[in-house]
């Protein structure tokens, strides 16, 4: 298999769940700009949608879109509990929480890192991030990961999306669990092996 990513990017939580699920790939970095790949191939002859994640797989397909990726990848190692059992009321769970974050913070974020769009739009964005923080915040007073005790690739992709803080200047110092969670998950050694790999740590 081989992940096409952006450093720190959306696809970094793609990268952390293969680094957790312990499978063989490549990576294969994109050039945004010229939608180039390290590699020399035409990304949008990959993912005409031109953005990442998209991981190719063994048999010559791709998948895009990160909530899928994250899923199939949990799929192929389901002894790790990475996701839980398709069909169960715990996977539509996982699904439940994917969702919320890809809607919910990472589009509130989006916004942040855009340097075209003028302050007193932002102020909004960052007033409605908290309150979606704030319930995040509230869940990790009572448990160790979004669906527990179990950490999964929620967790990966939450992990990622808060990670994104320091570059936009918004503080996590109200979230105290928050920021536990985020030094829990970034201990993890996959996590520590997709960082180094993308040149992040």
């Amino acid at each position: 298999m081989k992940l096409h990513y952006v450093p720190g990017a959306c696809s970094l939580a793609s990268h952390i769940a293969l680094c957790e699920a312990g499978l063989t790939f490549e990576i294969d970095r994109l050039n945004v700009p010229t939608k180039t790949t390290a590699s020399g191939e035409d990304y949008l002859q990959i993912n005409p949608k031109g953005y990442v994640p998209a991981l190719r797989l063994d048999e010559g397909s791709v998948l895009t879109e990160g909530v899928a990726i994250m899923q199939y990848v949990a799929d192929q190692n389901p002894a790790l509990e990475l996701a839980p059992k398709a069909g169960s009321m715990a996977r539509y769970r996982l699904q439940e929480w994917l969702n919320f974050i890809a809607t919910e913070l990472h589009k509130s974020y989006s916004p942040l890192f855009n340097k075209d769009i003028p302050e007193e739009v932002k102020t909004p964005v960052r007033s409605l991030l908290e309150k979606r923080l704030g319930y995040v915040e509230n869940t990790l007073a009572h448990q160790s990961y979004l669906l527990g005790d179990t950490y999964t690739v929620a967790d990966c992709y939450l992990f990622v999306v808060l990670s994104w803080s320091k570059y936009v200047d918004f503080s996590l110092a109200q979230f105290p669990n928050l920021q536990a969670y985020i030094a829990r998950i970034a201990a993890r050694p996959a996590v520590q092996a997709a960082l180094k790999a993308e040149g992040l740590i």
